[in-house]
């Protein structure tokens, strides 16, 4: 069932309808009372009251009369959905990540995409710190072990001053997360052939190498054709006896069978991980259930200063339509064509 979100007490703030794909659950967390209110003063709000996500034709269905949809992570752009949707001139993605959304599709059928501009950096960089420092010292299974009414027993911990810490990808977090590492006394070396460490300090180093010579590796890297399954058998073979393996960036970077057996022989002393092969890019729960993994579901930028500056930009993307310009993030303004009829 749907409602139509201020129906009886919100009038109509200007032509736009507004689908707001969020279950209440995902709304708590990733939009809230504040990026409604924004949407509130440029359109007219539909919420999905369905409990479900949606997908497919599912989502024109719910989304019908409605000429933008402002999306959450888990619900997909589809072909489908474009297909259906013949009222729908823009698809507004409250993330950066773009690779569930059919961008081809979209532009055939004339429909804008857009994306939010990146807001959780500190945020996921604080976590991958807080992954590292868990792995080396134990903490969450000393933490369970007391939970559970039991007295853990302490075991000898990796003291990460002086650990050397390889990163694969440099971006934005992995640059933040450089300098948290090197603040604490850590060495860092990092592979990216396309985007290379120009800080003093960082060694610059190929693939090889970073698995070899890191006593912690963190997975950072653009998910791409090319970096499918880049951390297979092989990678993890390569690693130091005793490393640690920790996955911020995308499930699919990691075969994950290969990581079991990698923990399962001994081989690398534990794995953490906020990104899975699981729905929405959470971890498989077979791997999270193992004592060597620290795993949390996806939450890397569930932070409220993170939560904010992405659903804002979606604010601002439909005040931009309502006003009858271009929204910032757009990813396919040339082939946009159904603008004309929101715009005339």
């Amino acid at each position: 069932m749907l409602h139509h979100d201020g129906m009886n007490t919100t009038p109509l703030a200007g032509p736009l309808q507004v689908f707001l794909t969020h279950t209440e659950e995902e709304f708590a967390a990733y939009y809230g009372p504040a990026g409604l209110d924004g949407l509130r003063q440029h359109a007219r709000v539909v919420r999905n009251a369905t409990g479900r996500v949606l997908a497919g034709r599912d989502l024109a269905a719910a989304a019908a009369g409605c000429q933008v949809i402002v999306a959450h992570r888990s619900a997909p752009g589809t072909a489908e959905t474009f297909a259906h949707a013949p009222a729908l001139v823009a698809f507004l993605r409250g993330a950066v990540d773009i690779s569930t959304i059919d961008v081809p599709a979209a532009s055939a059928a004339g429909v804008l995409v857009t994306r939010a501009t990146p807001g959780f950096t500190d945020a996921v960089a604080e976590l991958g710190l807080g992954l590292m420092i868990d792995l080396a010292r134990g903490v969450s299974n000393a933490v369970c072990a007391y939970r559970a009414g039991q007295l853990p027993v302490p075991l000898m911990g990796m003291q990460l001053t002086g650990a050397m810490l390889g990163i694969v990808g440099y971006g934005r977090i992995a640059r933040r997360l450089a300098a948290m590492a090197l603040s604490i006394g850590m060495r860092v070396q990092v592979h990216d052939p396309f985007s290379p460490p120009q800080e003093a300090g960082i060694a610059a180093v190929t693939f090889a190498e970073v698995l070899t010579g890191s006593d912690i590796i963190v997975c950072l890297a653009l998910s791409t054709a090319q970096t499918a399954n880049l951390f297979d058998t092989a990678a993890f073979a390569a690693m130091k006896r005793g490393a640690m393996f920790v996955n911020l960036s995308r499930g699919e970077l990691v075969d994950e069978e290969a990581l079991e057996a990698a923990l399962e022989a001994g081989h690398l002393r534990g794995a953490a991980m906020d990104v899975g092969r699981a729905a929405d890019q959470k971890p498989q729960p077979r791997l999270a259930r193992r004592a060597d993994v620290v795993a949390t579901p996806h939450l890397g930028g569930l932070t409220t200063e993170a939560r904010d500056h992405q659903m804002m930009d979606t604010v601002r993307q439909v005040a931009a339509l309502a006003a009858h310009r271009m929204p910032d993030g757009a990813v396919n303004p040339g082939e946009a064509r159904r603008l004309r009829l929101l715009w005339g």
